[in-house]
């Protein structure tokens, strides 16, 4: 049986209006940041609802291992879970959300760090502190989405889900990537600032192997190992060119606003002080599981 003409003209009168609502409202230029923003909130707190998110979030972070650590961990998280208590399962959501937040900006941020033309030197569209897009502007808005929601959950429930560093990661972390989204400044910092989320999949993975009873096995071992070289590339060295790189472009950098001027100088100092805490947790952590294998 066919459909009737007077559904497809319903059909197409909806999807008419459905593309002006879009183009014309939620990709307005003014309205773009606030778009992405929610945008970011509804998928974020969507994919905590739903259970079936923890099987491919697991999946997909083991996937970024070596093979058989991928098939060690498979075969024990489902099972783990259903032993989970409230917290614990609530903690496990979160960071299957955090691992699909971190792939999503560390892939934009390595795009427009390393491969997109838009804060190329080479190119003479004005000031590299004020340049951006409507790509750049929408991955920074999810990222703001994710920033809020995850803030969020962790005030409601601390300190169960972290402690007073990690609301004071967030805080920092929401109003820079905020501030250069809504103003359009600095958004070249805020990408290699962000690319440090490529070390959440990892540290995530360490906590779900702990929960799964594999803290002496050889893939907490090897995750360790990569969390020691992906913290010391992202968060220690990437850190040092954003800082050498605004020393470059100090001249540039000193023609923002106020505000983001301190951010730029102010927010990745005091992260960067954070991640050399953390990172020293990271050896002394590692120091200890190789001692208990040898």
């Amino acid at each position: 049986m066919g459909v009737s003409p007077r559904k497809v003209l319903a059909f197409k009168s909806y999807q008419n209006k459905a593309e002006v609502l879009v183009k014309y409202y939620l990709l307005a230029d003014p309205l773009i940041p606030y778009t992405a923003v929610l945008g970011g909130i509804l998928v974020f707190k969507l994919c905590f609802c739903y259970r079936s998110f923890l099987v491919s979030s697991t999946i997909g972070l083991a996937l970024q291992q070596v093979y058989y650590l991928t098939q060690l961990t498979s075969s024990f998280y489902l099972r783990t879970y259903n032993g989970l208590t409230k917290i614990q399962r609530i903690d496990w959501n979160n960071r299957g959300v955090s691992t699909l937040h971190a792939i999503f900006i560390s892939t934009m941020s390595l795009y427009f760090v390393f491969w997109s033309d838009l804060f190329s030197d080479h190119q003479s569209i004005g000031l590299i502190t004020f340049r951006n897009s409507t790509l750049s502007t929408v991955s920074l808005g999810v990222s703001v989405g994710y920033f809020i929601s995850d803030l969020g959950m962790i005030c409601w429930l601390y300190p169960s889900l972290g402690g007073l560093e990690y609301i004071v990661h967030h805080t920092l972390s929401e109003i820079a990537v905020a501030y250069s989204m809504f103003t359009g400044e600095g958004q070249l910092y805020t990408f290699m600032v962000l690319l440090s989320e490529v070390t959440t999949p990892e540290i995530n993975m360490r906590w779900y192997l702990d929960i799964a009873g594999l803290k002496k096995s050889n893939a907490y071992l090897i995750n360790g190992v990569v969390i020691f070289f992906a913290w010391l590339v992202a968060r220690i060295v990437l850190f040092v060119f954003m800082f050498y790189h605004v020393y470059l472009h100090h001249d540039q950098v000193m023609q923002m606003h106020i505000i983001g001027f301190l951010l730029v100088h102010g927010t990745p100092s005091a992260l960067a002080i954070m991640n050399l805490m953390w990172f020293g947790k990271i050896i002394n952590g590692l120091k200890k599981t190789i001692a208990k294998k040898t």
